[in-house]
C-alpha cells in the first residue's frame, strides 16, 4: 500500500466537532493516521496532528491553548514517565511546525460515563513555542505550546504545497 501524502491543515470532509468511535476510524479518516502514537508526523516535513488522550501527566489543556508533552520515555505498563525524552522523531517534527508555521490538527479523547470514550476533531492549532524542562516525575520532557487558529485559516495543504 502506498503511503498517503502528508496533509497539513484541514482534511476534506471532516469539520471541527466530528466524532470518531475509535482510533481505527480516526486513522482511516486521515485526520490522525497513527493508531497508537499521539503525534502524527512525517519525517523531514513536520507534524500533521496530535491526540490529547490524558496519557502524559504534564499535559495542560486550556482549550484554546495546549501545553503538550512530547512522546517517549513512558512505561508501557504503568503509563508513568520513566526516562528522558529526546528532540528526535515525532518530537522533532512537532518542533519543526514552530519554525515552518504549518498547522497541527488536534483531536481530543472524550471520556463518557461508564468508562466509554470517543475521539473528537477539535480544529487547527499552531505550534508557537517548544522547550525542554523537567516534568512532574523528574525526567526531562519536551513541551510544545499550541494555540488555536481562527476557523477561517488552514485550508487543506499537501506536502507538495510546501
Amino acid at each position: 500500500m502506498a503511503k498517503q501524502p502528508a496533509t497539513f491543515g484541514a482534511v476534506a470532509g471532516f469539520q471541527e466537532g466530528y466524532e470518531f468511535l475509535n482510533r481505527l476510524e480516526l486513522s482511516a479518516s486521515g485526520v490522525h493516521r497513527p493508531t497508537r502514537a499521539g503525534i502524527g508526523a512525517r519525517s523531514g516535513l513536520g507534524a500533521e496532528s496530535i491526540v490529547l488522550a490524558e496519557g502524559y501527566e504534564d499535559d495542560v489543556d486550556l482549550g484554546h491553548v495546549i501545553l503538550y508533552t512530547g512522546q517517549g520515555g513512558r512505561s508501557s505498563t504503568s503509563g508513568q514517565q520513566v526516562a528522558d525524552q529526546t528532540l528526535t522523531g515525532a518530537n522533532l517534527e512537532l518542533a519543526r511546525n514552530c519554525t515552518t508555521g504549518l498547522p497541527v490538527r488536534v483531536v481530543r479523547r472524550i471520556q463518557q460515563a461508564g468508562g466509554h470514550f470517543f475521539y473528537r476533531y477539535d480544529g487547527l492549532y499552531r505550534t508557537t513555542a517548544y522547550w525542554q524542562e523537567t516534568g512532574k516525575s523528574g525526567f526531562s520532557i519536551w513541551r510544545f505550546k499550541l494555540e488555536r487558529m481562527p476557523l477561517t485559516e488552514g485550508a487543506p495543504n499537501s506536502a507538495a504545497d510546501i
